[in-house]
């Protein structure tokens, strides 16, 4: 059950919406389940004679007598609105039950306490099935303001009860860390344009696959707007200096025909521009000359940091590990960026998903992960996905997403947990679709028997708890695959397999030998290595510092996603 309070200064406007057939003519039968006196209430929906206006008078008495001792200024803000709505699948509720439901939140939000002969005026209207609208003026009979202070919590922790007793769907506990959701008029626009999501939800996901690509704050802004998107950016009175940023959408306006802003933190609340500052240094960043050579290492680097950020849940330092998890989240939009093929649909939306797992109340230590962001920013600006490193990076995030959702659980971050836990499911849709043909790719280029064997014996040496399942796995040919080319690139298979059989326990890994066929992949080249340390020492390596990108071709990556919505 789902309330959602608002405040506006139309009484009459919004009871002639009630009472209305709708935007889409979707209202039915609209009538009053509940009011503060049932009697003095007139019901339109049940007597047209009474009209809206003498209802509208009716609920504004109190407020009226307020504006004659102000002197004709109406109390600010003073129609409080509450839509609440059951989850879909939920059982039918009779308008007896619906009226209970309206009395317990104007009471839980203190409109109207239980008793008090002088509380705010209220009705609740039924026009559908599944919602009523409680809607309120807000001023009481003694002429005060009621004590409305976190009025939305309050509702939201009745609704939880109400669930429980009503028998109804039970809904994760909010925490505040949830970005608004689109208003009904913002949908009822997006509807009529003939777009799929709401100008809010898709500059919210053009914000963070930006940022995510980004290196900096003055880039973040040039490549929203050669996105079409306006920025307008609010700064300090004495400092000059950037306080605050608010976004439009393209084509997106008013009844005047004026830009739709929204603030960045209206959007998210790690969109704000002192979160964002926290992920994006105001400097640019060094270069890391460290990748320029292989294409394949910026891979490998996220891959080494996704494993990287299991440990440190593992750590019990729960500032570096939301810290770690909010950068997992830049890297799903980079993985998004670099990545193609079919299975790039259910990675999209592992992305979406874990926006709502990136943040919560724990304060995020952001310096703690500097790694793993620093690796999604060079995947951005990758080349193409390079074969099975891609699988084995996709294999390395859906076990953290799964590492998430347990961190959130064991912390009562509910909604989170449910987050990361769809996050996970879309991760492993992906995976199953990609990495098929890869480990069916390798199982065709499995060594000769003789080399195999040798291999056997090296599982058999370096993991002998293990083995029996290892060789039993059906991905064990393609795990001959990946040593033999990991001989060819300097490792010695026996340490190989001792090292990476200790990055994780394998004792419930279901497919041991397809971990270990990925965790292999990601292993760098010991060859390529030492030659580029032998080349620094002599200052004669040819390793230049890889080009940090512009912010155009910043955009080229994220315009992909940008173009529609």
């Amino acid at each position: 059950m789902v309330p959602d309070v608002s405040t506006g200064s139309d009484t009459r406007g919004l009871i002639v919406y009630l009472f209305g057939p709708g935007r889409r003519d979707e209202h039915t039968d609209p009538h009053i389940v509940a009011a503060w006196d049932m009697a003095g209430a007139p019901d339109p929906g049940r007597a047209p004679e009474a009209g809206y206006t003498l209802l509208a008078r009716r609920l504004d008495h109190h407020v009226d007598l307020r504006t004659r001792e102000l002197g004709g200024k109406k109390p600010p803000q003073h129609v409080w609105h509450c839509p609440v709505r059951t989850a879909p699948g939920d059982r039918y509720l009779t308008d007896a039950e619906w009226a209970e439901v309206a009395r317990r939140i104007v009471h839980a939000a203190g409109i109207a306490p239980e008793g008090d002969d002088k509380a705010c005026r209220w009705i609740a209207v039924r026009h559908a099935d599944d919602h009523i609208h409680i809607m309120a003026t807000t001023v009481r009979a003694d002429g005060r303001r009621p004590r409305a202070h976190r009025d939305g919590q309050r509702a939201q922790a009745e609704c939880r009860k109400i669930e429980v007793e009503f028998g109804l769907s039970r809904l994760k506990s909010g925490d505040l860390t949830a970005p608004r959701t689109p208003t009904g008029a913002e949908r009822a626009k997006a509807e009529r344009e003939g777009q799929t999501v709401t100008a809010r939800h898709w500059l919210r996901e053009q914000a963070y696959a930006v940022g995510a690509a980004v290196r900096n704050e003055a880039d973040y802004f040039t490549v929203l707007q050669s996105l079409g998107i306006k920025v307008k950016t609010r700064l300090g009175p004495e400092t000059g200096d950037v306080i605050g940023y608010s976004l439009a959408a393209p084509g997106d306006t008013n009844a005047t025909g004026e830009p739709v802003w929204y603030g960045g933190s209206k959007l998210a609340p790690d969109l704000s521009i002192n979160r964002l500052r926290e992920r994006l240094p105001d400097q640019e960043v060094a270069d890391h000359p460290r990748y320029a050579a292989d294409p394949a290492d910026p891979w490998r680097h996220i891959t080494i940091a996704i494993h990287t950020a299991r440990t440190v849940l593992d750590s019990g330092d729960d500032a570096a590990a939301q810290g770690y998890l909010a950068a997992f989240g830049d890297a799903l939009y980079n993985m998004v960026h670099a990545t193609n093929g079919p299975h790039r649909d259910e990675l999209v939306a592992a992305a979406r998903a874990f926006n709502r797992a990136r943040r919560s109340t724990i304060r995020a230590d952001h310096q703690a992960a500097t790694a793993l962001r620093q690796a999604a920013k060079e995947l951005a600006h990758a080349p193409d996905e390079p074969g099975g490193l891609a699988i084995a990076l996709l294999f390395a995030a859906l076990h953290l997403a799964c590492a998430a959702a347990k961190w959130y659980e064991q912390r009562g971050h509910e909604q989170q947990a449910t987050a990361a836990e769809q996050t996970f499911r879309h991760l492993q849709a992906s995976y199953q679709q990609a990495a098929e043909p890869v480990l069916a790719n390798l199982a065709r280029r499995a060594p000769r028997a003789t080399t195999a064997r040798r291999f056997e014996q090296d599982v058999r040496a370096a993991l002998p708890d293990h083995a029996d399942r290892v060789l039993a796995d059906p991905a064990w040919a393609a795990l001959t695959t990946a040593l033999a080319h990991a001989e060819t690139v300097g490792h010695n298979p026996r340490h190989l397999l001792a090292k990476v059989g200790a990055q994780r326990e394998l004792d419930s890994a279901e497919r041991p030998a397809e971990v270990l066929t990925w965790r292999i992949t990601a292993q760098p080249s010991r060859r390529a290595q030492s030659a580029r340390r032998r080349s620094t020492v002599r200052g004669t390596s040819s390793m230049s510092a890889a080009p940090q990108p512009s912010a155009t071709q910043v955009n080229m990556r994220v315009e992909e996603r940008g173009r529609h919505r």
